[in-house]
């Protein structure tokens, strides 16, 4: 008898040319009619490697990338363009736009360094965390609702803390359903849990949703696991900070940073 593989959910479909479909695996952790952006973030780093395999320059390595959210991501069928800012042989600077009829809601900048042997002296940034096989799961979604969110394993070092957690965290879901992507895609698609995992408020008492995503990187990561060492600052005029230390299980790969913007819920 052959055994017959279930294929995987996946976050999103392709029904064309730089064309996507939401599935319900995106829902937000605010707002129901909403997309989650963590997702969104690693289908356009996906979209971004295409175009440039598509010009014939994979070769240059992805070393930042920063998001803007322009505004509510709806559950809507949506376009990814993408386009050279700064052509360059060893440096290049990319844009990816996410629009939803005929609106910009999302805009990336992502700065593409060419590849060269520095091993001699590699070395640098924090220690490595525990591997996620010897710490324990944690549910992710007694704190926050929506699909997204349910779709993760998370499993955390330590007890999460209001404003400080470090975390693992990884899907069973595909990133394009049938569809082949990089580790580095997945890994982005689940950086922007961090401004989850370790919350300072309760989010049925406060909003923080973060209006941007940077990531830097001085390695590309490799797994299926995205380590998120994370802590989070509030001021004192209704900006935050989302702060975290990226990992891999071979250790550290970059950093992240998240501006929030903090406001009490009324009722």
């Amino acid at each position: 008898m052959v055994e017959t593989v279930e294929p995987r959910p996946g976050y999103f479909e392709r029904i064309g040319e730089g064309r996507y479909k939401p599935t319900a695996h995106v829902g937000g952790a605010w707002r129901t009619d909403e997309q989650h952006f963590s997702p969104l973030g690693g289908l356009i780093v996906h979209a971004i490697e295409q175009a440039r395999a598509a010009a014939g320059r994979p070769d240059l390595l992805l070393s930042r990338i920063s998001f803007d959210i322009l505004g509510q991501i709806g559950l809507e069928d949506f376009d990814i363009r993408v386009e050279t800012v700064r052509p360059g042989k060893t440096i290049e600077l990319t844009e990816a736009t996410v629009v939803i009829g005929g609106r910009a809601v999302v805009r990336a900048r992502a700065w593409l360094l060419a590849a060269v042997d520095t091993d001699v002296v590699a070395g640098g940034g924090p220690a490595s965390l525990t591997p996620p096989e010897k710490v324990q799961p944690w549910a992710m979604d007694s704190v926050w609702s929506g699909g997204f969110i349910e779709s993760l394993h998370t499993r955390v070092i330590g007890e999460p803390l209001p404003g400080r957690t470090t975390a693992w965290v990884r899907t069973g879901h595909d990133l394009v359903a049938g569809e082949q992507v990089s580790s580095l895609a997945t890994f982005v698609a689940l950086i922007d849990t961090a401004n989850g995992i370790a919350v300072r408020q309760e989010p049925t008492e406060w909003m923080f949703p973060n209006v941007d995503l940077t990531i830097h990187l001085h390695r590309q990561p490799e797994g299926e696991w995205t380590g998120l060492d994370t802590s989070v600052t509030f001021g004192a005029t209704g900006q935050g900070l989302t702060t975290t230390d990226l990992h891999d299980v071979a250790g550290p790969v970059g950093r992240a940073e998240q501006i929030l913007t903090v406001r009490p819920l009324t009722s």
